[in-house]
Formats: structure tokens, C-alpha cells, sequence
């Protein structure tokens, strides 16, 4: 294989299921900030994201041995993240939902939110509007429901297709493509409102 290509998802999978270390550590790479953010937007609390980030790749650590490509590796892992949301859920309830605001960071200590980078001509209120309308958009966001804001968030973090969304789901495509398109409308309309 050309070194200079770029190995997709799914021939990484595989390379670690034949067993290549490696290609785990290029898989963990590029999907640990999406997955910790779709865990935390889902459950709202960092301590739980934490452990079910955890039980996510160690999920798939078992399954390695029986991967096979039957989707995108995407669909694949987000699945495996929805399972493990719904057994948590099963096992203590909605309880575990709490304030969305509690964390702002992700799994590495980066910021959910990026802080806008301002050029030096730029006004101190623009930053404080950016930062305002990133706010409100988190807030509109922890106020959809878990089924919607699952799929906003499985389209935003991951570019997944509503296809991709409905098989991680388990939904059919007409679900899922609802759920996707009243998040679009609630947070539209919510963000107009604020305008």
C-alpha cells in the first residue's frame, strides 16, 4: 500500500483485526473527540461520558476479532455507542440526564466550544457575541430531545448520512431523517428567535 494514501476507516479496522496495533492507535485518533462529544451531548455529564467513552473502545476491542465490513466504520462505532447509551440508560434510567452546562471540555481537555480567535482589529464585542451564539446554540441543543439531538449531533460530529444514522440507531431511514430534519427546525428557529 502507498504510504502516502490515505487508509480509510474501514481497511484499518480490518488491519487491526489481523492484528496491527497501530491501526487501532489511528482509528482512536481520529474518532475519540467526536465519540467523547456525541457521549457527553447524550448523557450530560462528564463522569458518565467518561466511562462510557471507555466501554465504547473497549467494545470494540472485543469485537475486533469478528469485524467484518458490512458499513462504514463510522456507522459501525456510533452504533456501538448508541448500544452502550441505551444499556446505560436501561439500567439507571433518565436520572443520569443532568444540567448540560456542567462541562465544557472534551475527553482531552479541549473546549466543546472553540474560542473564537479574533484578529487584533477585531472588536471585543464581536468576541463576546460569537461566544454568546455558541452558547445558545449548546443550549438549544441540550433542549431537543435525546432521539433528535442523537441524530444532530451523530450528522455534525461525524458527517454521517441519514442512512448511516438510521443503522446505528436501529431506526428505519424515515426516523431518522425526521429527527434529523425537527433538530434542524427547533434549533433554526431557535436561533432565530435570538436574532
Amino acid at each position: 500500500m502507498d504510504a502516502t494514501a490515505v487508509v480509510s476507516d474501514e481497511q484499518l479496522m480490518l488491519a487491526y483485526r489481523d492484528g496491527d496495533a497501530g491501526a487501532f492507535d489511528t482509528l482512536y485518533r481520529r474518532h475519540k473527540g467526536p465519540v467523547y462529544r456525541y457521549m457527553l451531548r447524550q448523557c450530560r455529564d462528564a463522569g458518565v461520558a467518561d466511562e462510557l467513552f471507555q466501554d465504547v473502545w473497549m467494545n470494540l476491542i472485543r469485537a475486533r476479532e469478528s469485524y467484518t465490513v458490512q458499513a462504514k466504520f463510522t456507522t459501525y462505532l456510533y452504533k456501538l455507542a448508541h448500544n452502550r447509551l441505551i444499556d446505560h440508560y436501561r439500567k439507571h434510567g433518565n436520572a443520569a440526564m443532568v444540567s448540560f452546562d456542567d462541562e465544557n471540555e472534551d475527553h482531552d481537555g479541549a473546549p466543546l466550544i472553540a474560542e473564537p480567535r479574533a484578529a487584533p482589529r477585531d472588536e471585543p464585542e464581536k468576541h463576546l457575541d460569537i461566544k454568546q451564539q455558541a452558547a445558545q446554540l449548546l443550549q438549544l441543543l441540550g433542549a431537543l430531545p435525546a432521539s433528535q439531538r442523537e441524530a444532530f449531533v451523530m450528522q455534525y460530529e461525524s458527517g454521517m448520512s441519514v442512512e448511516e444514522i438510521a443503522d446505528a440507531t436501529g431506526v428505519s431511514r424515515e426516523t431518522a431523517k425526521s429527527r434529523l430534519r425537527y433538530a434542524m427546525a427547533k434549533i433554526r428557529e431557535g436561533l432565530a428567535s435570538w436574532q
